[in-house]
């Protein structure tokens, strides 16, 4: 591509892609159903909230290199949005769903795009994303990251914001790794529960020998 995309574009593509095969009785999307798209919590790494006006930036963005179309009935009132990504960027089903997953959800190894590519294009197995994945490495569409301390599978991620920088990436997931290493697990969240229902349970029952004790005084 002759010019990075900015995050936002590549939300609002990524989003038209998934919505085009996992919704297709919705699509194309008003701006609307776009920015609640752009703004799903499910699926989506990282989470945002952008607003109407950010989307629409993006897509006249998006429109002026040729990459979104914008279509209006002839009885229709409101505009609707689809994109052009295979015919600008001459992809396949295959390629255009690889890319899709990765523009929505960041970084991820062969199995993962596999298992999350499924609602959009299906793959027998990981040796026909990783086919798919040296084509697009091949194009400059996709880079393999270096593997970090503690992974056992290579990461790939998409290159159409520009280069990664992968210093910031390995430290982004250091500080995630960590973060989760220190959080407590379900059984020490359950421990904890426990003993403070058991803590409560105490406090109750001397509550009410007090209060026993409080009324003999006047019997």
């Amino acid at each position: 591509m002759s010019e990075p995309l900015t995050p936002v574009d590549i939300r609002v593509l990524g989003a038209l892609i998934e919505k085009e095969q996992t919704t297709p009785e919705n699509y194309p999307l008003s701006l609307n159903a776009l920015v609640t798209a752009c703004n799903q919590t499910t699926n989506r790494d990282p989470v945002v909230k952008y607003d109407d006006g950010i989307v629409a930036s993006s897509i006249d963005a998006l429109r002026h290199r040729g990459l979104v179309r914008a279509t209006k009935g002839i009885d229709a009132r409101v505009t609707k949005y689809s994109h052009r990504m295979p015919d600008v960027m001459e992809l396949d089903a295959r390629e255009l769903a690889i890319l899709c997953v990765l523009m929505l959800r960041g970084a991820q190894t062969s199995g993962e795009l596999r298992t999350r590519t499924g609602r959009i294009e299906s793959f027998e197995d990981v040796t026909q994303v990783e086919a798919t994945l040296d084509r697009l490495v091949g194009r400059a569409l996709v880079a393999r990251l270096p593997r970090q301390p503690g992974q056992k599978e290579l990461r790939y991620a998409h290159l159409l914001a520009g280069d990664i920088d992968v210093e910031a990436m390995a430290a982004q997931a250091a500080a995630a790794s960590a973060a989760t290493a220190h959080a407590p697990s379900s059984a020490d969240r359950i421990a904890a529960l426990e003993a403070t229902v058991e803590e409560l349970r105490n406090e109750l029952a001397d509550l009410r020998a007090q209060m026993a004790a409080f009324k003999a005084q006047f019997e």
